[in-house]
């Protein structure tokens, strides 16, 4: 048995497939589920997770939040912040490094996002096949054809 595809969720992901339960991506939470892919994260990237989902125009309760926060992590694997320097690009956005950064860690094949700095380094020449950076909706058709 091959082991799950390991990826690295950005924030906007999160929200987009806890939250607000986009119709696009029920293969990839379908996916999630049944244990097809594997979720790996740090602890700076859940806190960023935590203080999104505070903001009012989110309209999310404090027990929602909760909810999805435990359920999210129920799903994780951690990987610490190691302090090591890797051969990464630089993301223009300095708080989606830490994205970079993860999917290393945690040897992930892929970086799900719809964040544009982060897709403009999708072929970097330093991450040479590392990991890739894809949207979650090319994801989700990739995953059609597996």
């Amino acid at each position: 048995m091959t082991e799950p595809a390991r990826l690295v969720l950005d924030t906007n992901t999160v929200l987009a497939l806890w939250h607000f339960a986009d119709r696009n991506l029920v293969p990839l939470a379908t996916a999630i589920a049944a244990g097809r892919v594997a979720l790996a994260s740090r602890e700076d990237a859940l806190a960023e997770l935590c203080d999104v989902l505070t903001r009012p125009r989110f309209g999310i309760t404090p027990e929602a939040q909760a909810r999805l926060v435990s359920d999210y992590r129920a799903r994780l694997a951690f990987f610490p912040e190691t302090g090591a320097v890797y051969e990464l690009p630089q993301c223009c956005d300095r708080d989606d490094q830490k994205f970079l950064e993860i999917s290393r860690a945690a040897a992930a094949s892929h970086l799900l996002t719809r964040d544009k700095l982060l897709l403009k380094l999708a072929r970097h020449r330093l991450l040479g096949g590392r990991f890739r950076i894809v949207t979650p909706e090319r994801f989700v058709a990739e995953l059609a054809c597996r």
